[in-house]
């Protein structure tokens, strides 16, 4: 974004004198609805993209405490991608609570927004690749015939038992190319808590609330690699799970292909928030 666009974008999220939280957000976002115009692909309009975001922050109202340049950057990457926050699951607005430091050292605790493609999304941007019949994942039972194997007689069979299947022992996710090749990923329950393991919000948030949705969108992103990916796909992983400061340097990060769990990419200073703080991470609603 050019110098304008970031004062267009930084005078739209001034608060108002004697206005609610959320009509200065409705009114910030109304501002930038040319740039979300510009952004959105012809599947979604902006403002359907609005509504959905409002709908968004009414229902998980912490939002309203974050600061409002990344709220808006968070919705701006929804735009980019052409992925609907909230009910359908494509992406959210998880807020975060984050330790700052000033110019003097001093330490203090702001929420941001985090912008997070949940696992409806993965298979949203992968499918528009153009090359894929179908793009799914799945979990294992201990009670199901599974075989699988790598190599060059690499083979996936997956017969889901009927009635009680016991205990999840594996995900996996598979690609079915046009040209008639696939790709599949496999990983063990034992894989799939080592990679929960690594995020700050290991015990809440969604990997609390829809484990299972977070698992699989885990096993897609390990797929990613072995897919033919288009430009959007790259740029989806690249801005995914990323705090944006504001709306200048969306899409700036490094991708990482190998960590499907949501983290926080920045230095947290000291174990522990200060007395009164909030914990981290701040609630992030019901997400479906």
């Amino acid at each position: 974004m050019d110098d304008l666009k970031q004062r267009m974008a930084e005078k739209a999220m001034q608060p108002v004198k004697g206005q609610k939280p959320i009509q200065t957000i409705r009114e910030a976002l109304q501002k930038m609805e040319p740039e979300f115009r510009r952004a959105l692909p012809r599947h979604l309009t902006s403002d359907r993209l609005i509504r959905i975001a409002l709908t968004t922050i009414r229902e998980n109202p912490v939002l309203l405490d974050c600061d409002v340049q990344s709220l808006i950057g968070g919705v701006m990457q929804a735009a980019q991608l052409g992925l609907e926050p909230g009910l359908l699951g494509h992406c959210y607005l998880v807020p975060f609570n984050r330790k700052r430091k000033d110019a003097q050292g001093h330490e203090s605790w702001s929420k941001d927004v985090q912008f997070i493609i949940g696992y409806r999304g993965y298979i949203s941007l992968a499918q528009r690749s153009g090359q894929l019949l179908s793009i799914y994942a799945e979990e294992v039972h201990e009670k199901d015939h599974f075989e699988w194997e790598y190599g060059l007689n690499e083979r996936l069979s997956h017969k889901p038992a009927s009635g009680d299947r016991g205990p999840i022992t594996h995900y996996y996710a598979y690609a079915m190319f046009k040209d008639g090749g696939h790709a599949f990923k496999v990983m063990s329950k034992e894989d799939i808590e080592e990679r929960r393991q690594r995020s700050k919000a290991k015990d809440s948030g969604p990997w609390v609330t829809d484990y299972n949705a977070m698992a699989r969108k885990t096993v897609i992103r390990a797929l990613v690699p072995f897919l033919p990916l288009s430009a959007e796909i790259v740029r989806g992983i690249q801005q995914d799970e990323s705090i944006k400061a504001g709306l200048a340097d969306v899409g700036s990060e490094k991708p990482d292909f190998g960590d499907g769990a949501i983290s926080v990419p920045y230095e947290v200073l000291g174990d522990d928030p200060p007395a009164g703080a909030p914990a981290e991470p701040a609630e992030a609603g019901k997400l479906v």
